[in-house]
């Protein structure tokens, strides 16, 4: 054989899981053979790409806590194990955090090409996420439709008088303030943060002994109940006082576990319950 022919062979070979299409340049070599590694990934894949495309989800992506939980139904689902995932020969591999910090290496050393998530600390990242992840599956149409979804949406939020405080709440007894996409949640919802210290910390017991926020967002609470531990500020009576007396909006904890435009059903709820607040104050 010719140098020629087993060069074109290599080339056959490796466009094997790929569509060429003229259509557009997002499209020229569009994945047929898709992996996902957590259930972060899931979402994006399942919301983007043609299900016939997809290999392989991860084992989380039917559980309470994935949005796109419905839409996995009845596509297979692989560890994150790498004798696991070459071994079903995938053109394109989505991950956030799934396979470990060395996975993309990894991959791309055995010549599998990875579309890395980014984290998502704003609403504007989610964006960014959308467009490159979109783009990445050969499917930049469908990622530009979904923000302009995102920001009708967004525009038909009706903006409250007062910005209502808000205590973020999860039946581990975390919280979030300032520099999170809880906090982000809470301004595209128009409302403050009852958390001031910046990142995830406990619940501010002490301050709630004395303080009270206008509005709880409780998370997980209905779906993951068991997830309360022994020793969680979730457990103290002052976090379950809060509840019982105040105003609470129950989150589904799906809307809110990865950074997606599923987090414009949180932000919806949570306008709705400040907007219901306000009306019977």
């Amino acid at each position: 054989m010719t140098r020629l022919a087993i060069f074109c062979l290599t080339v056959a070979l490796t466009l094997t899981g790929c569509e060429r299409s003229s259509a557009t340049p997002e499209k020229a070599l569009r994945p047929l053979r898709i992996v996902s590694l957590d259930y972060c990934a899931d979402q994006y894949v399942l919301k983007l790409a043609d299900h016939n495309h997809i290999l392989a989800l991860s084992p989380d992506a039917g559980a309470r806590f994935s949005y796109m939980r419905e839409a996995s139904t009845g596509i297979p689902q692989v560890r994150p194990l790498a004798e696991n995932i070459i071994v079903m020969q995938p053109d394109l591999i989505v991950r956030s955090y799934g396979g470990g910090p060395k996975a993309v290496a990894f991959f791309e050393k055995a010549g599998i090409p990875v579309l890395q998530i980014g984290y998502a600390n704003g609403i504007e990242a989610i964006r960014t996420s959308i467009l490159e992840i979109s783009t990445g599956l050969g499917e930049r149409e469908r990622g530009v439709s979904l923000l302009a979804e995102m920001d009708a949406r967004l525009k038909a939020l009706e903006a409250p008088s007062d910005k209502r405080e808000t205590l973020y709440m999860t039946p581990g007894g975390v919280t979030a303030g300032p520099a999170t996409l809880t906090d982000e949640m809470f301004k595209a919802a128009g409302l403050s943060n009852f958390q001031k210290a910046p990142g995830w910390r406990p619940l501010p017991l002490e301050r709630l002994a004395y303080e009270r926020p206008d509005l709880i967002a409780a998370a997980f609470f209905k779906s993951n109940a068991s997830t309360f531990d022994t020793w969680s500020a979730g457990r103290h009576p002052v976090a379950h006082r809060q509840m019982e007396e105040l105003p609470t909006v129950y989150l589904d904890g799906a809307t809110t576990s990865c950074g997606g435009w599923f987090l414009l059903d949180a932000i919806e709820a949570l306008a709705a319950a400040s907007k219901n607040t306000g009306a019977s104050q």
